[in-house]
């Protein structure tokens, strides 16, 4: 199991229309995020079209840190949960025949 953490700014370009108001982290750049963390964790490199399995459980705020856990699987598979503080945000899985080797 691994363990990272990242945060979005307050002043993050997509919170301006991704609610005025009420601004989320949208879940396609959450997403994109945590496949990023965890590609540069572990040295890989996804391949565009990358099989991944996503539910979004609750919103991310700009301003919020996320921690990412991820193990990689006796499949070769990758599952990822994402948290701020104690509310789990995003659970997953990337297929790992998809990726491709390092660059």
């Amino acid at each position: 199991m691994t363990l990272l953490e990242r945060s979005f700014p307050h002043d993050h370009p997509t919170a301006a229309g991704h609610f005025p108001g009420n601004p989320i982290v949208p879940g396609a750049l959450l997403l994109s995020e945590t496949l990023c963390a965890i590609e540069q964790s572990l040295g890989l490199d996804f391949a565009q079209g990358q099989p991944v399995s996503a539910k979004f459980l609750h919103p991310v705020r700009p301003g919020d840190t996320f921690t990412i856990e991820f193990t990689e699987l006796k499949t070769g598979s990758i599952k990822f949960t994402c948290a701020v503080g104690a509310t789990t945000v995003l659970t997953g899985t990337v297929t790992r025949e998809a990726l491709c080797s390092p660059a």
